[in-house]
């Protein structure tokens, strides 16, 4: 397998998302916002995906181990390098995960959250992600989208709204993250795609999806014609110049003006 990577903030604050790829593995995770709320984790997101990037490559290692079980592993490592924090803060650093393995003539999966894995396939493109988090608290989230950017109103929406979203993150009510609990990866969504019925895949933060699920500027086929032409950093670029035409989130309302981004392009 062939794994082409790139990441860029999606402003002037350190990038949270973290990407790899090595001959049999891609993996991407999406930090998840603070808001500017307090997470009582004096390290911080970027440090956070960081650790839990590293760890998870090292525990899959082993080509046969189940994803599931060696991102159990590194979470649980990761809580064990910073056990001075308050890791039962309902806000301590938290991730999104996708994770893609070749192996055997199989491609395996794990997503956990809303990090999507796009397969490029002979029958068309098909898409793996987990939306559970669209269905907690839509009221509170249509608030939020009721501001433009980088106004007060929006910045103290934003905050409840991440506050609200702690209480049911990594509860059965709501959705599941990667953070300092092992057992979050017994809810991520995995499964097992033949070779043949994949020509490449992409994997990917929304930060670069939303291109085509949310701003619906490119189709799937613009996507990966990008990464085959240009490569990643092409299509984060593409991302770019779309959001730079509505700086404020009028056409398109959201978080950011612009969120990290991260892919692996993967191909064989």
């Amino acid at each position: 397998m062939r794994v082409s990577i790139d990441t860029l903030p999606g402003g002037a604050n350190p990038n949270e998302d973290w990407v790899a790829g090595t001959p049999a593995l891609a993996v991407v995770l999406d930090g998840l916002s603070t808001a500017g709320l307090a997470t009582g984790c004096r390290h911080g997101v970027p440090w956070y995906v960081a650790q839990l990037g590293g760890q998870l490559v090292a525990a899959l290692a082993e080509p046969d181990r189940s994803l599931s079980s060696a991102l159990a592993d590194a979470l649980e490592r990761v809580a064990g390098l910073h056990p001075e924090c308050d890791l039962g803060n309902p806000g301590t650093p938290s991730a999104t995960v996708a994770v893609l393995r070749h192996r055997h003539g199989v491609l395996d999966h794990l997503v956990l959250a809303d990090s999507p894995i796009v397969f490029d396939g002979p029958h068309g493109y098909s898409m793996i992600t987990d939306l559970r988090v669209d269905d907690v608290l839509p009221e509170m989230r249509a608030e939020v989208e009721r501001h433009e950017t980088h106004t007060p109103g929006h910045r103290e929406a934003l905050q409840r709204f991440v506050l609200a979203q702690r209480q049911v993150r990594n509860t059965q009510e709501g959705y599941w993250v990667a953070s300092a609990r092992p057992e979050a990866a017994e809810h991520a969504l995995t499964g097992t795609t033949p070779l043949g019925e994949a020509s490449s895949a992409a994997v990917m933060s929304d930060g670069v999806s939303r291109l085509v699920t949310e701003y619906q500027m490119a189709t799937w086929s613009d996507v990966f014609a990008t990464l085959r032409s240009g490569g990643p950093r092409e299509l984060i670029k593409a991302v770019r110049k779309v959001e730079a035409t509505d700086p404020t989130g009028r056409r398109w309302p959201r978080y950011k003006s612009g969120d990290d981004a991260a892919i692996a392009f993967c191909q064989w």
